[in-house]
């Protein structure tokens, strides 16, 4: 068996929500590493387990989740799957979410932002599960929320999300810019998307003393570039092939 890590994108969401305890739980019986969540901010600055900043694609409640208060994001029901019960299609809490998988899943928590107070709040919600760290990451597109966590929670994972490519950008700049935006957040490693990737660029953020970890490996063109340039970790939102694919490495 080849070893690399395969972590579920927001769960996996048949017939149920993405981003949901009934989602994580899908993707833990099917054999996953690890889940994928992204974390946002209530009006009460509670953490929230909810990928867009509206409410209103997917949901029976409209507005920006910064504008509900966490009693009141605990009454939103989410759209779309089957059968589901009400507690299935609720948006969880981060809180809920280690409660329930911390320790059993590794956890990739992705800090939204941008408040600047998020980092101290998600920080706190961590600090009672300090001896599961080695099974956590914390990863973000802001390179000054890493660092600030990276710097209350020192000892955790923290992970820099490159953001997409603008057309005009070539793969020495993407691995220029990714080391050096990496740094400024003090990150462990950096996730790069598939047409990122080359074995250049690889090199290049290794030679720096970084990891490459990865996203989006969805088809199977991807998901041979992962086994070819030894992506250790990739998320992916096909859990099913990717873990078929690793499987058909191993003997």
């Amino acid at each position: 068996m080849r070893n690399f890590e395969i972590v579920a994108h927001r769960g996996v969401p048949e017939g149920v929500p993405e981003n949901t305890i009934a989602a994580f739980q899908r993707a833990m019986d099917l054999g996953a590493d690890g889940i994928e969540l992204d974390v946002r901010l209530s009006r009460d600055q509670v953490p929230v387990v909810f990928h867009n900043f509206y409410l209103d694609e997917g949901t029976n409640t409209s507005g920006p989740v910064f504008a509900h208060t966490s009693a009141e994001l605990c009454e939103v029901r989410l759209l779309g799957g089957r059968g589901e019960t009400p507690k299935e299609r609720r948006i969880p809490t981060l809180r809920e979410v280690l409660e329930a998988f911390a320790g059993r899943l590794g956890l990739e928590i992705e800090i939204k932002g941008p408040e600047l107070e998020s980092p101290e709040i998600v920080a706190r919600e961590l600090q009672p599960f300090r001896n599961l760290w080695d099974t956590m990451e914390v990863t973000s597109y802001e390179p000054a929320l890493l660092l600030d966590i990276g710097q209350r929670c020192q000892g955790l994972a923290t992970d820099l999300i490159q953001r997409p490519s603008e057309d005009w950008m070539k793969l020495d700049v993407v691995a220029y810019v990714a080391v050096h935006a990496a740094r400024l957040a003090g990150a462990r490693a950096v996730h790069l998307h598939p047409t990122q990737l080359s074995s250049e660029v690889v090199k290049t953020v290794r030679a720096a003393g970084l990891e490459v970890h990865s996203g989006f490996a969805n088809d199977a063109d991807a998901l041979r570039m992962m086994d070819q340039l030894g992506i250790p970790k990739f998320d992916t939102d096909n859990l099913r092939l990717a873990l078929e694919f690793r499987d058909s490495l191993g003997g």
